[in-house]
């Protein structure tokens, strides 16, 4: 029986057919697991998080694709192992920058209602009495959804990065299929969007220096940034 048919079957409530898949991919998870190796986890662990993915992969795959399911399969396999390097190993924002976050943000909220307009760094620099440094790299940290090594779409173990940073060599089909989403994902943003993403994630520029060229203030970009990723994820959720 050929995959596409256990899927339709495990689509249907057929447990059987469901762990059969897993069983005849038990080398494709492997294969992906090390290309992990060295990073502090046990093998057998991300096998585990492996097979999570491939049982997305399953409940998700759409027998209408114009795709091999294992080309698909590689996508959320990686993915899934991906976040729970990315969830599990993140670093914690330090106390200073969070308590600086929340002293940016009382004053951009007040300070915006007081002028009915975005407000400057510099402005937020005196009411709070911070560096222009200090601001920057406090917003950074703070951001939720602004980081070229993080997810424009996250859900369900089905993730896709702007740049993928990892250093092993990936299987092709897996970067087409990667390429293609993020193609067209950014072909249905306006032309301002594009800019703007651009500039961030392909000139790798920082909002300070997107803000100058764009000429506004660096606090619009970082809202109009994570408005845009936000609306990127919805476009494929």
């Amino acid at each position: 029986m050929d995959t596409l048919e256990l899927i339709k079957q495990a689509h249907e409530g057929d447990k059987e057919a469901r762990d059969r898949i897993v069983q005849e991919n038990m080398g494709l998870i492997w294969s992906i697991v090390r290309r992990f190796k060295g990073r502090g986890y046990d093998l057998e662990d991300l096998f585990q998080v492996g097979c999570i993915g491939i049982l997305k992969a399953i409940d998700k795959f759409d027998l209408t694709y114009e795709v091999k399911f294992s080309t698909y399969a590689v996508s959320l396999i990686s993915g899934e192992i991906k976040r729970f390097l990315r969830d599990d190993g993140m670093v914690k924002v330090s106390r200073t920058l969070k308590e600086n976050g929340w002293k940016i943000r009382q004053a951009s909220e007040r300070l915006a209602q007081e002028y009915g307009r975005e407000v400057t760094i510099d402005e937020i620099a005196t009411a709070t009495e911070l560096s222009t440094e200090d601001i920057v790299m406090a917003m950074e940290a703070n951001v939720e959804v602004e980081s070229i090594y993080k997810s424009v779409y996250q859900g369900e173990g089905n993730e896709i990065y702007l740049v993928d940073k990892l250093p092993e060599e990936k299987d092709e089909n897996e970067k087409m299929l990667n390429h293609m989403l993020l193609q067209q994902l950014i072909q249905e943003l306006n032309e301002d969007e594009k800019r703007l993403i651009e500039l961030r994630y392909f000139r790798e520029m920082t909002q300070m220096q997107v803000a100058k060229i764009l000429n506004t203030s660096q606090v619009q970009v970082s809202r109009t940034e994570k408005k845009i990723l936000l609306k990127m994820r919805g476009k494929i959720s």
